[in-house]
C-alpha cells in the first residue's frame, strides 16, 4: 500500500455527538447559556440537533431513556474545545449563567482552561494554548 499524500486525505474537524434525554432543551441551553447557534433539528419531535459556535459543532441525539451517555472517567472531560480568548469566554459565560466548575486556570501542560458543566451534566473544557508555540 502506497503512502498517502497530504492532498489525498485531510481531517478537517471533529464533532462530538452526545446522547441526551431532551434534544431541544440541550440545544437551547447551548444557545442561551454557552453562546452557540442552533444549526437545526431533525425529526418530529426532534431526535437530533446540531449546535455551532465559530468552527466548533456539537451533535445531540435523543436517548432511548433518561440517561446521558458519556465515556468520561471521573474528573475527566466529555469534550475539549480549543479556543482563543479563554478569559473573555469565561466572562461571557459567567454573565449567561453557565455552571463553571473551574477556571480559567493555568495548567502545567501549557493550557489555560475553563471547565463548564452543561444542563445534562456533560463536562466541557475550553482550553487556550499558552506555550507560545505556533499552532
Amino acid at each position: 500500500m502506497g503512502a498517502l499524500t497530504e492532498t489525498t486525505v485531510r481531517l478537517e474537524a471533529v464533532a462530538p455527538q452526545f446522547t441526551v434525554a431532551d434534544v431541544v432543551r440541550t440545544a437551547e441551553y447551548y444557545r442561551d447559556v454557552l453562546g452557540f447557534q442552533i444549526a437545526g433539528y431533525w425529526g418530529d419531535p426532534p431526535v437530533f440537533a446540531i449546535v455551532g459556535r465559530d468552527a466548533v459543532e456539537l451533535f445531540f441525539n435523543l436517548a432511548d431513556g433518561s440517561e446521558v451517555r458519556t465515556g468520561r472517567r471521573r474528573e475527566g472531560y466529555d469534550a475539549y474545545v480549543r479556543v482563543a480568548g479563554v478569559d473573555a469566554l469565561a466572562t461571557d459565560l459567567r454573565a449567561r449563567g453557565a455552571d463553571i466548575i473551574e477556571g480559567p486556570v493555568q495548567r502545567v501542560y501549557e493550557q489555560r482552561e475553563l471547565i463548564v458543566r452543561d444542563c445534562n451534566g456533560l463536562v466541557i473544557a475550553f482550553g487556550e494554548d499558552t506555550s507560545g508555540r505556533a499552532a
